[in-house]
C-alpha cells in the first residue's frame, strides 16, 4: 500500500489527514485498516509510536460516518479503553482532528477531575467515548454510562493496563459490554493473560504484528553510562550543557525520583517539570503543553506516563534510573525516533543497576554500547557537603560512676523529719 487513497476511506476523512500531512501509512496501518474496513476483529501487536491510534481510529471514523446514527443519552457508538489520562486525551484529540469534517461527537473521561462535566457530556450521547478505567467504572455503578447501542470496542494498551494493576476494572466493564460488536485489542508484548483475554473476547481475529516483542527501533542511538549513584544530578548537568538538545525526556524508577530531579535541575537554572500519578491532572497537561511548546526543555516522567506522551520532537532520552522490569527500557526509548526521525537513548547505571541493564541487555538480545569517554566515568561517589556529624566519644563507665556521685553530693536531702 502505497499511500491513504488506496484505503477508500470517506473524502471528509482523507481531507482531514492530508491536511495533516498524512502521505503513507505506516506498517500498523497498511495492514491493520484494510482488514478493520471490512468489520473484522483485531490483535495488534505494536509499540507506541507506530502510528496506531490512526490505525484504529480512521476506519471507525469511517464506519461511524457511513452510517449515520445518534447515539442515545448516557450511550456511545464506539468505546477505545485506554490506561493513562495523557493517552486517554491525545486519543480524542487525534479523533478530532480526523473527524471534525464529518461531524462526529467525541469525549474523554479519567479520573483526577471533576466527573460533572463528563456526565453533561455524557448525558448527550456520543459516538466516540475514550475512557480509563477507574472513572469509567464509578460512572457506570452510578448510573451514568450503558452499552447497549456500542458498536466497536477498543482495547489500548492492554499489557500496560496489566503492569498498572488495572485489568479487573477492565474485566468487569468488558462482562457489561454487548456480545454483538467489533472488538480490537492492541498491545506492545503479549504476557499470558493478555493472550488469555485476547481468546476469550476476540472473535475469529486476524492478526498483525509489526514489530517483534521488545525489539527497540533501530534509528536509536543506544549508550549506557557507568556513574555513581551521587554523581548522576552532575552528569545529566553536564550533557544538557549541551544547548542543540531542545527537548529531553528523563525516566526515573519513583515519583519522588522524579521530583527530586526537578529540584536539582531547577538549582542549575534548566527549565523542567515532573510528569507522574501524584500530580493533578491540570498540572500534568500544563507541564506536557509546555513541553511541547518548548517553554520547557526537560520532562521528568515514571514509567506510567511513557505511553501516554506523544511529542513527535524528543531527539533524547535519558534513563536516571534504570527499570526493573526490562521491557519498559523498549516503551522508554520509544518516546524518541519517531516518524522517522533518529533518537538518542541514554541510560545511566550504578553498581546497583548492573542486574538490570543484564536483564534488558538479555530482553532486547544486544549489548548496549558503554561511553567511557563521559566526565564522570569512574568516578567516585561525592562527599556529603558541610561538617560531618560525628559520634560523641564514648565516656569512662568510671569515670560517669564519680560524676553521678558528685551530683549526689549537691543535691539538697529530700526527706523531712516528723514533728
Amino acid at each position: 500500500m502505497s499511500d491513504f487513497k488506496s484505503l477508500k476511506l470517506l473524502p471528509p476523512i482523507m481531507e482531514a489527514i492530508e491536511k495533516l500531512g498524512y502521505k503513507t501509512p505506516t506498517p500498523i496501518q497498511a495492514k491493520a485498516i484494510p482488514h478493520l474496513m471490512e468489520g473484522k476483529d483485531l490483535l495488534g501487536i505494536a509499540q507506541t509510536g507506530t502510528g496506531k491510534t490512526a490505525a484504529f481510529s480512521l476506519p471507525i471514523l469511517h464506519r461511524l460516518g457511513s452510517f449515520k446514527k445518534k447515539a442515545k443519552p448516557a450511550r456511545m457508538r464506539c468505546l477505545i479503553l485506554t490506561p493513562t489520562r495523557e493517552l486517554a486525551s491525545q486519543i480524542d484529540q487525534n479523533i478530532q482532528d480526523y473527524g471534525k469534517r464529518i461531524n462526529v461527537k467525541s469525549t474523554v473521561i479519567f479520573g483526577g477531575v471533576s466527573q460533572r462535566p463528563q456526565v453533561k457530556a455524557m448525558s448527550k450521547g456520543v459516538d466516540f467515548l475514550v475512557a480509563t478505567p477507574g472513572r469509567l467504572l464509578d460512572l457506570m455503578n452510578q448510573g451514568h454510562i450503558y452499552y447497549d447501542q456500542l458498536e466497536v470496542f477498543v482495547l489500548d494498551e492492554a499489557d500496560r493496563m496489566l503492569d498498572m494493576g488495572f485489568f479487573n476494572d477492565v474485566k468487569k466493564v468488558i462482562a457489561k459490554l454487548p456480545k454483538e460488536k467489533q472488538t480490537l485489542l492492541f498491545s506492545a508484548t503479549m504476557p499470558k493473560d493478555i493472550s488469555n483475554l485476547a481468546n476469550s473476547l476476540l472473535k475469529n481475529p486476524v492478526r498483525v504484528e509489526v514489530t517483534p516483542e521488545a525489539s527497540t527501533v533501530d534509528k536509536i542511538n543506544q549508550t549506557i553510562n557507568y556513574v555513581d549513584r551521587t554523581n548522576k544530578p552532575l552528569l545529566l548537568k553536564s550533557i544538557l550543557e549541551d544547548k542543540s538538545i531542545k527537548t529531553m525526556l528523563v525516566f526515573t524508577r519513583t515519583k519522588h525520583g522524579a521530583n527530586r530531579v526537578v529540584k536539582h535541575l531547577d538549582r542549575m537554572s534548566i527549565a523542567s517539570a515532573a510528569i507522574h500519578g501524584n500530580k493533578s491532572q491540570g498540572a500534568r497537561e500544563r507541564a506536557l503543553s509546555d513541553f511541547k511548546s518548548g517553554k520547557i526543555r526537560v520532562l521528568v516522567a515514571t514509567d506510567i506516563a511513557a505511553r501516554g506522551i506523544d511529542v513527535s520532537n524528543i531527539t533524547h532520552i535519558v534513563n536516571y534510573d534504570l527499570p526493573d522490569d526490562p521491557k519498559s527500557y523498549v516503551h522508554r526509548i520509544g518516546r524518541t525516533a519517531r516518524a522517522g526521525r533518529e533518537g538518542i537513548a541514554i541510560s545511566f547505571c550504578d553498581s546497583s543497576e548492573r542486574p538490570l541493564l543484564k536483564d534488558i541487555e538479555k530482553t532486547i538480545k544486544q549489548k548496549i554500547p558503554v561511553d567511557e569517554s563521559h566526565a564522570l566515568h569512574g568516578v567516585p561517589a561525592q562527599k556529603p557537603k558541610g561538617p560531618v556529624n560525628k559520634r560523641p566519644p564514648k565516656r569512662d563507665p568510671k569515670a560517669k560512676k564519680e560524676a553521678i556521685g558528685d551530683e549526689k553530693k549537691k543535691r539538697p536531702s529530700q526527706r523531712r523529719r516528723k514533728r
